[in-house]
Order: structure tokens, then C-alpha cells, then sequence
């Protein structure tokens, strides 16, 4: 048990960090408004651009993080990244202005770029026949964590709006106490190298796509999709008060029930209907899906149907791992580790450009002099972004394949 502590304190702290994300989600709107004195749809403006600014920082610092931890080892870039967390967790929970609000998001990006550390932590500590295995429970973690902190987080912002913030802290603060007595270190002196900045470019894997044929076009395709997808985390506590007056306890809810949703269909459905359906079908299916759901959620008028259509909305996420299976089909074995590089980039970069565009999407239509009011407009834009998508990915299968059913059927 002793040698499995280490191990078990990464999954935790993957558990962890998305709880504290998810944690702050239900009560994001209702601080920016006590910091700004504004609208909710003035507010989901700033919650878009805070929540570029953390994507940003995640963006460019985890590559960083990275491979600062193969120059001084794992444990004291997790350590300290856990103890800053803490801090600004803090730090936010006492923002008086919007300004220091978005500086502790700007921190907390930085910390919480922890991701490509903890891998490299599991890749040190498992047999490479196991490192798939292991890798896919820090994600099941993760996964877990995002349904447990909203349904927390939305709980305790009925007491207050900072609370969640505290909350985060003790949950961060705490992990790195445990780690500090039970996370040994796993990179030996005699492995680690020199820090480079030309190494720890974020940008650097999107520069091999042109090396391999026919994938610049299905990149586009899974830019253009994971942008639509994320309209759901940009915009769902905005809309949902907006549309439906949640408070932060049903946002919570609704946050934790998406959450459940989601981690049956990554967890099990998708290993179902893949097989069956062939990674090409499955992911014009997924997206012609989304076309559908989008549009119903833009024009939902009760709180029962947005609960009802959940497993649909989650259901359509099957397409990002068909898109991910088709782009494998097409790079040689040796080139694998490079494309996962890839699709990192591009989701970071979806990360970056779905929260300001949805949210400014949000505002334009319930500002008080908006040409016509639609709360929903954000899905309407993604329905688009959808549709657009699949035409896509149906010319460019029948340039290549010459029949939009292959890969796989």
C-alpha cells in the first residue's frame, strides 16, 4: 500500500484540482456582479475574459511546468503549484475589485497548469505497458472531481459567494500537506537535463502538422468542434440565471448532473457505439447531434427539458474522440506521441477562443439594447460552428477516402 501512495496521491490530486474548479463555477456570476456593480450579461462578458485569461496561462505555462519538473523534479513543481493554488484560492476569495479578481485567475492559470507534471509523474512511477491505463484514470479523476465540485461549490455559494473560494483553499492547501509527507521524488539527478525555452513552446506541436498529409484539414474540423462544445462551460451559469433564475445551489446541481452525464458516456457509451458505428459515423452522427441539441437549448423554455435533453448534450461529445481515432489512422506509430501533442495545442487554443466569443455572443442579445432578446443565442452560434464542421469533414473524407463513410465505416 506504502509504494502505491504516490500513485494515489496524483489520481487525488488531479480529483482535487478539478474539484476546485468546479468548486467556484456556481458563484463566478454573482461575484463579478458584487465586484461590478453590473448585469448579469455584463457579467458573463468578464467571466469570458477571465476565463480566456486562465486558458491562456494554461496554455503557455503547462508546457512550462513541464519541463521545469525534468529540470528540477516532479515533486517541488507539484508541491509548490498545490501551495500557490491555496494562496490565490485565498487571494480571490478577498478580491475587492474586478482587476484583482482577474490577477488571481492570471495566478491561477499559472498554477494550475499542473496537468503535463502529474503525467510525467505517472510515466516515471508506471511499466509502459500500464502508462495508457494509468494515464486514463487521471482523466476519469478529473472527471470525477468536475462532478463532485459543482454540486459542493453551489451549496456553499448560497452562504456566500467567497466561501467556495475558502472552501478551494483548504482543499488545495491540504493536498499539498499530504503530499509533502507521502510524494517522494521520481527523477533521479543522474535524468534530468537542462531547461530550454524553445522546448517548452506551446506552439511547437502545430508546427508538424504540415508534415503529415491530410491533417491540417481534420485539425480544423476538431478546432472547430471543440470550440462549439465549449459552449457549454462558458456560458452555462450565465444562461441558466439569465433564462431560468438558477440560483448558485441549482447551477451546482445542474453543473454536477452534466458532470454524471458526461462521465457515462466518456466511461462506457463511446467503447459501445465506436465499434459499432466506425470512427467517421460516429463523428458525423455526434456532430449532426449537436446541430439538433444546440438549437433545442437556445429556444428551451422550461427547467425540466434542459435536465431532460442532458444525456443528449453529453451524448454529442462522442464526435472529439472519433475525430481524435480518424487523425490516428492516418499517422504512422511513431508519430503518435506527436499528434497527442497536436491535439493538446488545438484544444488549448479552443480553450482560449470559445469563452470571450460565447460570452460576447451572451451579451450582445440581453444587454438592455439588444436588437432581440435570446439568452440562447451562444448555442445558435454553435449549432452553426457544428453544421460547418460536419460539411467539412464530409468534403474532406471524400477527397481522401472518396466516400465520407471510412476510416472504419
Amino acid at each position: 500500500m506504502k509504494a502505491r501512495l504516490p500513485f494515489i496521491f496524483i489520481i487525488i490530486t488531479m480529483m482535487l484540482n478539478s474539484i476546485g474548479i468546479g468548486l467556484i463555477l456556481p458563484v463566478m456570476p454573482s461575484l463579478i456582479t458584487e465586484l461590478t456593480g453590473g448585469s448579469i450579461s455584463s457579467a458573463a462578458l468578464w467571466g469570458g475574459v477571465l476565463a480566456t485569461t486562465y486558458a491562456v496561462m494554461q496554455f503557455f505555462m503547462g508546457p512550462t511546468l513541464g519541463n521545469l519538473s525534468d529540470r528540477y523534479g516532479r515533486r517541488p513543481i507539484l508541491l509548490i503549484s498545490l501551495v500557490a493554488m491555496g494562496l490565490d484560492y485565498i487571494l480571490l476569495s478577498l478580491a475587492g475589485t474586478i482587476w484583482w479578481l482577474f490577477a488571481g485567475r492570471v495566478i491561477a492559470g499559472i498554477t494550475g497548469a499542473t496537468f503535463s507534471t502529474a503525467s510525467a509523474y505517472i510515466a516515471d512511477i508506471s511499466a509502459p505497458e500500464k502508462r495508457a491505463a494509468n494515464f486514463g484514470l487521471i482523466g476519469a479523476a478529473f472527471g470525477v472531481g468536475f462532478i463532485i465540485g459543482p454540486a459542493i461549490g453551489g451549496f456553499l455559494g448560497e452562504i456566500g459567494p467567497r466561501v467556495p473560494f475558502m472552501a478551494a483553499a483548504v482543499v488545495a492547501l491540504g493536498n499539498a500537506t499530504l503530499g509533502y509527507f507521502v510524494l517522494p521524488e521520481t527523477l533521479p539527478q543522474s535524468k534530468r537535463r537542462t531547461f530550454d525555452w524553445t522546448r517548452a513552446n506551446p506552439l511547437g506541436a502545430l508546427m508538424s502538422i504540415r508534415k503529415i498529409p491530410n491533417l491540417t484539414g481534420l485539425v480544423v474540423v476538431f478546432l472547430i468542434f471543440t470550440i462549439s462544445h465549449q459552449v457549454y462551460p462558458s456560458v452555462w451559469s450565465y444562461y441558466t440565471i439569465e433564462r431560468f433564475d438558477f440560483t448558485p445551489k441549482m447551477i451546482g446541481a445542474s453543473l454536477g448532473a452534466f458532470g454524471f452525464f458526461m462521465a457515462i458516456i466518456q466511461g462506457g457509451v463511446i467503447r459501445m457505439i465506436i465499434p459499432k458505428l466506425g470512427e467517421m459515423r460516429t463523428a458525423m452522427w455526434g456532430m449532426g447531434l449537436n446541430f439538433v441539441v444546440f438549437i433545442l437549448v437556445a429556444f428551451l423554455g422550461e427547467v425540466w427539458m434542459l435536465f431532460a435533453l442532458m444525456p443528449l448534450m453529453t451524448l454529442g461529445a462522442i464526435a472529439g474522440p472519433a475525430l481524435q481515432g480518424i487523425m490516428s489512422k492516418l499517422v504512422d506509430d511513431d508519430a503518435q506521441g506527436e499528434l497527442q501533442g497536436i491535439f493538446a495545442s488545438v484544444t488549448g487554443i479552443a480553450l482560449i477562443l470559445s469563452p470571450i466569443t460565447m460570452t460576447s455572443i451572451f451579451k450582445y442579445f440581453t444587454d438592455s439594447d439588444a436588437p432581440y432578446y435570446l439568452p440562447g443565442a451562444p448555442f445558435l452560434a454553435s449549432s452553426l460552428l457544428e453544421i460547418s464542421a460536419m460539411a467539412l469533414l464530409f468534403v474532406i473524407a471524400k477527397r481522401i477516402w472518396g466516400t465520407a463513410a471510412t476510416p472504419a465505416q
